[in-house]
């Protein structure tokens, strides 16, 4: 079997932890090198996967050229993931871009485009995918237990993007920290309506069937002393009906932890019944017309490819199966085009037609 020679490049997301750590543990997979322009945050990952100084690099093009990897994972400040799929994708290899899609609807179009002339593939990935309860709720949308879904309704967040690091380990960020980090970085990207709400908008999207919307209203919150916000709202208006998507930084406790009030998940309301899935909990609540009392439904265990964005892209390329949904650029795309239409609503201060025809 062939092993996949993987590089993790550009460390400003802190998910680059976890999804080296699932390219050590997968057997037809190597971590050939890794870069990042800042050394130190390449300290615990050398440690952590045995590298050697020679799969240890603070320039890019000598990485790509040394190892030449088949595919790379990229984790930039949200604004930075064109510019870095710009850079990468001359060398030849597969991106995996770790979310949100893109900083706008601009950006998302130009690194597709850039990926295409490559002759590789742009996946993105969204790790909400691999709870289980979301690929649980999507098999039972797709059986039809409850009918057409017309609607969804997101919450999501946790205390803040500096209370946890690769592995979901807790800290407690310092005022420098938060100075100094991209998160809360109006230029980069920062901001939890560009951090969160792609989930809502993209596994939204999912779960309707691919639909687009026709407008969007929303509104974030504006603290003293920062440049982003964290929190905000969205409300999304298809022909079905009205869905909305809830960002925060600031829950009172992690969702992986105690899940807080209110609780972070998806519900999904159909013609025929309504799903629950909220955020790491063993059950789904759903309704039916022939239950509307509603019932428990324990979620799926999951299985070899589907259980990890790694060994399901690997599968992918291996065997040509399709991406699961938000991984694709099609899903994605429309995740963003409503993205964009929140923030720009949330400027403007009014309802907005949705960008990007």
């Amino acid at each position: 079997m062939k092993t996949w020679r993987i590089a993790g490049i550009n460390f400003d997301h802190f998910h680059m932890g976890d999804l080296l750590r699932m390219v050590h543990e997968h057997p037809s997979a190597e971590i050939v090198a890794i870069s990042d322009e800042q050394p130190e945050r390449l300290v615990v990952a050398t440690r952590n996967f045995g590298l050697g100084e020679g799969q240890v690099f603070t320039d890019y093009r000598a990485c790509l050229e040394q190892t030449r990897p088949d595919l790379v994972i990229l984790c930039p400040a949200a604004s930075c993931h064109g510019e870095w799929v710009e850079k990468v994708a001359p060398y030849g290899a597969h991106v995996i871009m770790e979310k949100p899609y893109a900083g706008t609807l601009a950006e998302a179009d130009a690194m597709a485009k850039a990926m295409e002339a490559s002759g590789k593939e742009l996946i993105v990935n969204w790790p909400l995918v691999w709870y289980a309860g979301q690929q649980t709720a999507h098999r039972l949308v797709q059986e039809g237990l409850i009918g057409e879904v017309r609607e969804f309704h997101h919450h999501g967040g946790n205390r803040g993007p500096l209370y946890h690091g690769a592995d979901k380990i807790d800290k407690e960020p310092t005022s420098e920290e938060k100075a100094a980090s991209w998160f809360y970085s109006k230029s980069l990207g920062g901001g939890s309506l560009l951090d969160y709400m792609g989930y809502g908008t993209t596994l939204g999207t999912w779960h309707l069937g691919g639909r687009k919307p026709i407008e969007v209203t929303c509104t974030w919150d504006e603290t003293p002393g920062l440049e982003v916000d964290e929190h905000a709202v969205a409300v999304i208006r298809y022909a079905t009906g009205l869905s909305k998507t809830e960002t925060r930084w600031g829950t009172f406790t992690d969702p992986w932890t105690h899940q807080p009030q209110p609780k972070c998940g998806f519900v999904l309301k159909g013609t025929d019944g309504t799903i629950s899935c909220y955020d790491y909990e063993p059950t789904l609540f759903v309704q039916t017309r022939e239950r509307p009392e509603g019932y428990a439904v324990p979620v799926d265990v999951l299985k070899s490819p589907n259980r990890n964005p790694i060994e399901h892209v690997l599968h992918h390329l291996e065997t040509g199966a399709p991406l699961i949904g938000p991984l694709t650029l099609e899903i994605s795309r429309i995740g963003q085009q409503i993205v964009d239409t929140a923030y720009l609503s949330a400027q403007q201060k009014r309802t907005l037609a949705l960008v990007g025809g």
